[in-house]
């Protein structure tokens, strides 16, 4: 009969429905374990300044690799202060994930996006002992403890766990551009850093192990970057312990 056959057409379409989706299932399925092996796997760089954009490495670095001892690029000692007016050094960093920047308090532009940005990250580690924001303000003059803290509180960031550092440019602009490796120094080929004159401004952020070494670079101003950010720091985490 019509009906019968009708039936009969039904139920054979309904089979290749049926199978078109466990063939989806399936091969979702593989997509999904393949990637979050590709995931395990995956390994961060150690980045060299040689490894990096010259223009975005101070010249006295240019060309180098590791070290004559065959040791990594690491972030070296210095003393800043923080919006506790805390004394804050290189001890600091000790076995933490740390997220570095460079902005200042009054900037209109990428500033206030970088550190809604980091904000997400502050929040989704927030009651992780191991992860440590360091933003560094470029405007030093201006920027002083009572600034940075009234700064900090406009966020409601834990003052813990998330650092805004002042002190001598001089040795803020090394850091910048000798240790952390993201200002240009193609404009500057006297050397002369940290004058009156000299004044950085960038968006990189950059991601620095448990040992001190760049592990990666990340647009600040881009939400895309910072859930990559996320991942890298998990990744750091998984890695050390």
């Amino acid at each position: 009969s019509i009906y019968r056959k009708n039936l009969c057409k039904y139920l054979r379409l309904m089979k290749r429905v049926l199978v078109l989706f466990i063939i989806f299932i399936f091969g979702a399925g593989i997509i999904i374990f393949l990637n979050l092996e590709w995931q395990n796997d995956r390994k961060l760089p150690v980045y060299q300044p040689n490894d990096i954009n010259p223009e975005l490495v101070d010249s006295s670095l240019h060309g180098r690799g590791r070290g004559v001892d065959g040791g990594d690029h690491k972030i070296s000692e210095f003393e800043l202060l923080d919006q506790l007016n805390q004394k804050v050094t290189k001890k600091i960093m000790l076995n933490k994930i740390v997220l570095a920047d460079f902005f200042f308090v009054s900037c209109p532009s990428i500033c206030p996006k970088m550190t809604s940005n980091l904000l997400t990250i502050h929040k989704y580690f927030k009651l992780d002992s191991s992860v440590l924001i360091l933003s560094h303000t470029v405007w030093p003059e201006v920027d002083n403890v009572n600034v940075l803290y009234r700064y900090a509180e406009k966020y409601g960031v834990d003052h813990k766990y998330w650092r805004f550092l002042t002190g001598e440019k001089q040795e803020l602009y090394r850091l910048a551009r000798q240790d952390y490796l993201v200002v240009p120094d193609i404009n500057d080929p006297n050397f002369q850093h940290g004058n009156d004159a000299d004044f950085i401004h960038t968006e990189n952020i950059v991601l620095i192990d448990q040992k001190q070494r760049i592990r990666g670079f990340y647009d600040g101003t881009s939400a895309t970057q910072m859930q990559q950010a996320i991942e890298d720091i998990k990744l750091l985490k998984k890695a050390y312990n």
